[in-house]
């Protein structure tokens, strides 16, 4: 007995492991290691007999979480966005745009990735599609094969770390941070390995040029009657637009700030996501007027790509804008976005009562299953905590060399290993409770100087968010690595256009392929470590004052005299009350609101500064 109570967490830890080696689901597994070891702490006298009377509350506290909403909501709106074929018309459209260039190809399937990563945000959509679209048409055109595959299943795994990422919505509920600055953490080092992706597939054009040729003539199908391709239209509406843009950019706080009663400058993303807003939505305003008026002014390159690709854009950035304005919480963009997908859906007349069917019974399975595991992690961590589990794993990283900075590469190191065998959820479940405390501590130290530190934990949930991409590129349990393994040819066959034969892909090719996007990855996940500025340079910091400063805000608060000069024994026991109609008359001054003078009080001392 004494043993078990010595070694209570370690001997825990094996129980799960245990667990999960005979096979038992994860969330049960969770559940029943927490149960278990819970009743042997109360027999060896570790915890008390009542330990679990407050579990209840704590599953009814998951149950009513609004953040975990957004995870149907989004889902809902990736699926529908996914079965009404929005795929399948940004491939064949981009592809035609940056086709004429070497490379091309490469480009649209990691720019549609992106861009189904910030709408479906679901890797096997994403990768099942793109495997179904493009890997033919490459490989019929003579791209290397482990370019190919590679770029494919990288693309597909963008959907981890683009808002609106499920990833970034459960990090921040189990980092207890908020999804809004969770989004906003992400969306540049997002970005920003889409743009390293896109320099790599640069990089092989110009010196492996074989590897990614362009698309012949005969394979350009948007021309115009007198040969031309259309880019030119293209271009001069790309420059209209981004003129636009850039006209509101520099207008956007004398436009918005009074609109949503604003002081304060907006955020850097925020400035960027509703200019990119109207610049499309003056792209789309432009093709429906030359469509109605038969102007002839739009190519028809310059067209298709505006109704095939502006619509999703508008989506993601008026889902992404209201959550950075403030108008929408995370839930409510989730279920404008849904709302948004089913009316796209419907302008394509994709939409149809199977669809329904098939969007609502997936999303149901996918918030069962998150939900399931959650609520079999809380058990755990119960369980864990009681036994001061996070008191353990602090001294396991304590006396490791380098302080904050090796705590953080060892847990990222552990979660790239972990992410070869276990799905990311679990791995959100599991390791980052146990890591979050150890990281709230040990973490603001690598922050800038001025930074709040409350900013370490968002900062360290955008780099596992980074890291958890390389779990489904990983051997042996790449989840898109399979993902593409069930679409992609296994046999010979005859291509229906060239009539030429195409060797089968092999499984080796598609494992091969993976390498280089893994090294970008971890690259950007570097990138991140050394410059934490790129998370938390556009999170808007709450004003922080001392409770001195409130005090004597507090004490020279107007209206406070008034009622310091009340009557002392008002209140007391036996005083006298005043009679029945005789009440005093109401002040003719205005009722002062307490908070609203703090709160005008923090404006004019940050102002002052």
């Amino acid at each position: 007995m004494e043993f078990i109570a010595s070694n209570f967490v370690p001997i825990m830890f094996t129980g799960l492991l245990v667990f999960l080696l005979m096979g038992f689901p994860v969330a049960f597994s969770l559940a029943a290691t927490g149960l278990f070891f819970g009743f042997i702490g109360m027999e060896v006298g570790l915890f008390p007999s009542n330990l679990f009377q407050a579990l209840p509350l704590r599953v009814f506290g998951i149950m009513q979480n609004d953040t975990l909403l957004a995870i149907p909501f989004f889902t809902f709106m990736g699926i529908i966005l996914e079965r009404s074929r929005m795929a399948e018309d940004l491939l064949e459209t981009v592809a035609q745009v940056f086709g004429p260039v070497r490379g091309g190809l490469a480009v649209a399937v990691i720019l549609v990735g992106a861009l189904l990563a910030a709408t479906t945000g679901v890797v096997a959509a994403a990768v099942i599609s793109m495997g179904l679209i493009s890997l033919p048409i490459m490989l019929r055109y003579g791209y290397n094969r482990t370019i190919a595959t590679g770029t494919i299943t990288a693309s597909g795994t963008l959907a981890q770390a683009i808002p609106p990422s499920l990833v970034l919505i459960v990090l921040a509920d189990q980092l207890g941070r908020s999804v809004g600055d969770m989004y906003a953490g992400g969306l540049l080092p997002g970005l920003m390995l889409v743009g390293l992706y896109l320099a790599f597939i640069a990089a092989v054009a110009i010196f492996k040029p074989d590897w990614v040729p362009a698309l012949p003539q005969e394979a350009r199908i948007y021309r115009e009657p007198n040969g031309a391709s259309g880019h030119r239209s293209l271009l001069v509406l790309l420059a209209i637009c981004g003129v636009a843009g850039y006209i509101w950019a520099q207008n956007h706080n004398a436009i918005i700030n009074p609109m949503i009663g604003r002081e304060m400058d907006a955020a850097g993303d925020e400035v960027v996501i509703m200019s990119i807003t109207v610049a499309s939505l003056l792209a789309l305003a432009l093709a429906i007027v030359n469509r109605i008026t038969r102007m002839g002014l739009l190519s028809r390159l310059a067209e298709q790509v505006t109704f095939v690709l502006i619509p999703p854009l508008v989506l993601i950035f008026l889902v992404l804008g209201t959550i950075f304005l403030g108008i929408a919480t995370p839930t409510e963009g989730g279920a404008m976005g849904a709302l948004g997908a089913l009316i796209m859906a419907a302008s394509r007349k994709r939409l149809s009562l199977d669809l329904m069917r098939q969007a609502g019974e997936n999303t149901t399975k996918l918030a069962i299953f998150v939900l399931s595991i959650l609520i079999g992690s809380t058990v755990f961590s119960f369980t864990f905590n009681a036994a001061d589990g996070h008191i353990w794993v602090e001294h396991l990283f304590d006396k490791l060399p380098g302080g904050a900075l090796g705590f953080l590469i060892i847990v990222n190191l552990l979660v790239f290993v972990l992410g070869m065998f276990i799905d990311f959820f679990e791995i959100a479940f599991i390791v980052v409770p146990m890591l979050a405390p150890v990281a709230a501590k040990v973490l603001p130290e690598l922050l800038p100087e001025g930074a709040p530190p409350e900013m370490a934990l968002i900062w360290f949930g955008i780099i596992l968010a980074m890291n958890l991409q390389t779990s489904f590129l990983t051997p042996p349990f790449g989840f898109a690595l399979f993902y593409l393994r069930s679409v992609a040819a296994r046999n010979d066959y005859t291509d229906q256009v060239t009539k030429q034969r195409i060797p089968a892909v092999t499984t080796a090719q598609i494992y091969k392929g993976s390498i280089a996007f893994i090294i970008l990855q971890l690259i950007m996940v570097s990138v991140v470590i050394a410059y934490p500025k790129l998370v938390i340079g556009n999170i808007e910091a709450a004003a922080k004052v001392d409770d001195a400063t409130v005090t004597d805000m507090l004490n020279n608060m107007p209206g406070l005299e008034q009622e310091e000069e009340q009557d002392p024994t008002q209140g007391m026991e036996g005083a006298e009350q005043p009679a029945e109609g005789d009440a005093a008359e109401p002040a003719d001054e205005e009722e002062v609101d307490p908070a609203k003078a703090l709160e005008d009080e923090l404006k004019s001392e940050k102002t002052g500064q």
